[in-house]
């Protein structure tokens, strides 16, 4: 069988693989080229530097600069898509006749492009973008910010239309695959890629609750204080947090509690260890967007799992996880949960379904057959 060349169009620089769109990125790019496949790496550059470990994994790795000057907040195509037109990646592009995956809606500035028309261009959908853009103006405070998620939203909504023109979308979840389905005929759910091989979760009991999150990120910030305000107000039960980059209003809000704990920026080391002896892992989301990557996180090396059902959209795995909706439920979860040791039972429960769905191997080899 002749060799298979793929270019994957990455809308950031996908190593360090430490946040949700990335991690989908580089472990699907790392089990395609496990399995042979000549992976020709296109990343765009604002903020992360180009890396030896990309270079040593895939057939080819190229950078480009992504244009975040203001002039494209002016244009009718959605700011996160006009930030990479790229002529110099195009270029490239036409130099062979292999098969194209954009890495979200952000990479599909391609799909107008038409010199590549006759090429096969697939697109995996990271979430619904427009919706997702609307929940993070719901939830901004500072009015110029606001003001730039909504007006993206609308345009992300117009734009989205341009998927007509790829050969194959790859949604991330059930939900989005559902979604996509009703207005495009060429849809396949393939799964999130991710770093965890084995379900490492260890039994009986922890001292504490987790959340963590990137606490830069206005959902996270905001789920993190429904916590503090709602939930362990007046538990006698630690919570840790910990996350990246966390804001002063937090600090200052957590300082003030005897029962909680701040850990901002742990290395990985720090965050897998906190993840693996908390008692419950607390994840609450008001978005249901995508696929929560952390939720894989804590299933795969926490204990209980406790989650309300946006943080589920679509994952299939309702079943692994104990799920609260307000904040008096979450308060008697918690409460039960600490009465109870964690077993091997539920150890293997999770090893099967995790086995079925989310399993990398599986995955890629379908992926392998719809480029083919």
């Amino acid at each position: 069988m002749s060799d298979l060349h793929l270019h994957i169009i990455s809308f950031d620089v996908p190593y360090p693989a430490n946040y949700g769109g990335v991690i989908d990125v580089f472990y699907k790019a790392k089990a395609l080229a496990s399995k042979g496949v000549k992976v020709h790496l296109h990343c765009f550059q604002y903020g992360r530097k180009p890396s030896m470990v990309l270079e040593d994994l895939f057939y080819e790795v190229k950078y480009y600069r992504r244009d975040i000057s203001k002039k494209h907040l002016f244009k009718s195509d959605p700011y996160i898509v006009s930030s990479r037109d790229s002529k110099q990646l195009v270029s490239n592009l036409r130099k062979d006749d292999y098969p194209i995956l954009m890495e979200g809606l952000h990479t599909t500035a391609l799909l107008s492009e038409r010199s590549l028309k006759g090429r096969k261009r697939i697109v995996r959908t990271h979430n619904i973008e427009h919706d997702y853009y609307q929940n993070l103006a719901k939830v901004e405070t500072d009015i110029f910010k606001k003001y730039y998620f909504y007006n993206e939203a609308v345009k992300l909504k117009r734009y989205e239309s341009i998927l007509q023109k790829a050969d194959l979308l790859l949604s991330i979840s059930k939900n989005d695959e559902a979604y996509f389905s009703s207005l495009y005929n060429n849809v396949d759910f393939i799964p999130a890629f991710h770093p965890f091989k084995a379900v490492t979760s260890k039994i009986g009991k922890g001292k504490y609750a987790l959340y963590h999150g990137n606490l830069s990120v206005g959902e996270n910030w905001n789920a993190a204080k429904f916590l503090l305000n709602n939930v362990f107000d007046d538990l006698n039960i630690p919570l840790k947090v910990a996350g990246l980059k966390p804001p002063k209003q937090l600090v200052s809000q957590l300082s003030g509690m005897k029962n909680v704990e701040l850990i901002s920026n742990p290395d990985d080391k720090t965050l897998n260890e906190l993840i693996e002896n908390a008692h419950v892992n607390v994840s609450v989301t008001a978005q249901k967007t995508g696929l929560k990557l952390k939720l894989l996180n804590t299933l795969y090396n926490g204990r209980f799992c406790l989650v309300n059902d946006k943080m589920l959209s679509g994952s299939e795995l309702d079943d692994l996880c104990i799920i609260a909706n307000d904040k008096g439920t979450l308060k008697r979860q918690l409460k039960m949960l600490f009465e109870q040791k964690f077993d091997q039972n539920k150890i293997d429960t999770r090893k099967i379904k995790l086995g079925t769905i989310y399993n990398n191997g599986n995955n890629v080899d379908h992926l392998i057959s719809l480029i083919r």
